[in-house]
């Protein structure tokens, strides 16, 4: 019988704390019943919540703390103030000391990703972590990174970053050789920044065993889904994510009006309910909720902090994925043919 996956949870990170974490467990757990949890945070604002599930309470452990980083905490202070204490340092901790395969929070990006990198480290040869975001598209899903963890990179970090993408692309979508592209402002080779323009010649002159690098995509092949994995700096990356996200509910925006301006409009909204059912299916932030934090030395996955149940129980999905199908033993073996690495 298969090791059950366990996953630490700060229920006290994000907007709402306890009271998405526990229904989005309850969620989760109805998705993969092998699952168990660390919850970790205020017990007196936990446990009524779990009496109400039995079936989540029976694999579940309460780690309690009374200590909860703020979602305009500093990364500085959070370290400071919660090392060892707060719910979202023993969440990560409980990664580093084997007691959960995999650590979620929906608390401050930047106090978690300060907090990841200080409590399990980086792997090696990886100077900084990356933060990977699910991206729908028109052909079904990519991957993009990195969305927000570090600003600015080398060639060297875009190099580690397209292997890394690929490795969670191997594990999410299934595939043996994942096709990579880097995000530029062309796609021939003689334009972008030289970090681009050098990170693209050691891709494709390593040539690589377990990827495909495709060359440079545009911001258009995002929505495309041109390559199975798009590698960019922190910078740009989250701006594009959060262009993404607005966009998406300004067309949504858009069409409520649009539907409800006249009577042959809200007659024809009935018509074609179920088409615009689906539309609101696919444009559903929650579905593709958790960005992975890749380069750690062990899975931490961020929710997004004002998500409700269902979008934090896709972050669970996420992590119960990555834990499961052992994203940092693919990370390892796929570093191994790191060229950046093997000049070093």
């Amino acid at each position: 019988m298969p090791k059950p996956v366990r996953i630490s949870l700060d229920a006290m990170g994000g907007d709402h704390g306890p009271s998405v974490v526990v229904p989005g467990a309850v969620l989760a757990l109805e998705r993969h019943p092998g699952i168990r949890f660390l919850m970790v945070g205020n017990e007196a604002l936990i446990n009524p919540l779990l009496a109400q599930h039995p079936k989540l309470k029976e694999v579940t452990e309460v780690l309690h703390t009374d200590l909860a980083i703020s979602m305009d905490e500093k990364p500085s202070q959070a370290i400071r103030m919660g090392r060892g204490k707060s719910s979202m340092w023993r969440a990560v901790q409980a990664v580093k000391d084997g007691q959960a395969d995999a650590a979620v929070s929906a608390g401050n990006t930047g106090a978690l990703m300060a907090t990841a990198k200080v409590c399990l480290k980086t792997m090696a040869h990886i100077e900084r972590p990356a933060i990977a975001a699910m991206w729908p598209t028109l052909r079904g899903e990519s991957i993009v990174l990195d969305v927000g963890a570090t600003i600015g990179a080398d060639a060297g970090h875009l190099v580690d970053m397209a292997i890394m993408g690929a490795a969670m692309a191997r594990i999410v979508f299934d595939l043996e050789r994942p096709t990579v592209g880097l995000l530029n402002v062309g796609t021939e080779e003689i334009k972008g920044i030289e970090a681009v323009k050098e990170a693209g010649r050691i891709l494709r002159e390593a040539n690589l065993p377990n990827l495909a690098y495709h060359g440079f995509v545009e911001g258009d092949d995002l929505g495309k889904g041109t390559v199975d994995v798009v590698v960019t700096e922190g910078f740009s990356g989250n701006i594009a994510l959060k262009t993404a996200e607005g966009t998406a509910k300004q067309i949504g925006e858009y069409l409520r009006a649009a539907m409800s301006r006249t009577i042959m409009a809200k007659i024809g909204y009935l018509f074609a309910k179920q088409a615009f059912d689906a539309l609101r299916d696919k444009m559903d932030p929650r579905k593709v909720n958790g960005g992975v934090f890749l380069g750690l030395e062990g899975v931490v996955v961020k929710s997004h902090g004002g998500t409700d149940a269902l979008g934090f129980a896709s972050a669970i999905d996420v992590a119960y994925d990555m834990a499961h199908f052992e994203l940092m033993k693919t990370i390892r073996v796929m570093l191994d043919h790191d060229p950046v690495a093997q000049q070093a």
